[in-house]
């Protein structure tokens, strides 16, 4: 199969104060659906940048609480059975026997975030019956997590040239760079690291830090617990569901982290030295 195109050509007019409209050359994200089958029924269209699919649909799978490790999924098929997926947009995942799928409660949008409507408490407990709270959670110094987001910008070539584009890395606790993922989604670019993490054996996370390129929402938070990573930061502001769930989890949790600053909104970090 070819490469995946993450960008598309495209005319622009670009209006500028005082200057004449001109029409130039630009590059979009592209963005497309990627149908997820599991046992031959379609659970969920996700609106995705095209590439790393099937770590897309292994991360879904763990963060939806479907499966646990890379033994439950037996293989990913990019599928050509119909028209649309001639493209290879259409994911099969072909499971273990014993693993079950609860196939009315499987959606994209279990935990929908900020607009959502829930009780933040009854939300937080209802995420805890399937992934339990960080019962010993990673403490990374300050200037550990400083030294990130300059890490995570030179990973993101797509976002340099469109401006349109999420981030997730993963790092160890020196702040090392494992794997980043772009996406048009903040939750896919979170789902494909985590996918890429549990297809290669790495899971639990438990000594490992992520960090997202913009604001870090109570669905990202949710993912990182169920992968067991107990420290997530963030570019951006947490929500307020966010900081509760991380606080409610013991998972550590930070936001505004730029230049030589961070605001920490749950758990702690290493004592300085």
């Amino acid at each position: 199969m070819k490469p995946a195109a993450l960008v598309k050509s495209w005319s622009v007019r670009r209006v500028r104060a005082g200057r004449t409209a001109a029409v130039e050359a630009d590059v979009l994200a592209v963005e497309e659906p990627l149908e997820l089958r599991v046992r031959g029924r379609a659970v969920a269209v996700i609106m995705r940048t095209p590439g790393h699919d099937p770590d897309l649909a292994a991360g879904f799978l763990l963060t939806e609480g479907v499966v646990r490790s890379p033994d439950d999924i037996y293989d990913l098929l990019q599928c050509r059975t119909t028209k649309r997926a001639e493209k290879g947009n259409v994911i099969e995942a072909v499971l273990a026997k014993d693993v079950p799928v609860d196939f009315e409660s499987l959606t994209r949008h279990v935990f929908s975030g900020s607009s959502c409507g829930l009780c933040g408490k009854a939300t937080i407990a209802a995420v805890q019956q399937r992934f339990p709270r960080i019962r010993r959670p990673l403490r990374v110094a300050a200037k550990v997590l400083w030294q990130l987001p300059a890490l995570l910008a030179e990973a993101q070539p797509t976002f340099k040239s469109t401006g349109g584009l999420h981030a997730t890395a993963l790092f160890d606790e020196q702040g090392r760079l494992l794997v980043a993922r772009e996406d048009v989604g903040r939750h896919n670019a979170m789902d494909k690291v985590l996918g890429h993490a549990m297809r290669a054996g790495w899971l639990p996370l438990e000594r490992h830090v992520l960090l997202v390129s913009g604001r870090v929402s109570f669905e990202i938070m949710q993912k990182a617990l169920a992968a067991r990573v107990s420290v997530v930061a963030g570019i951006s502001a947490p929500t307020s569901l966010a900081a509760e769930f991380a606080q409610a989890n013991n998972q550590t949790l930070v936001g505004f982290l730029r230049g030589d600053r961070l605001n920490v909104y749950a758990g702690r970090l290493a004592q300085a030295r």
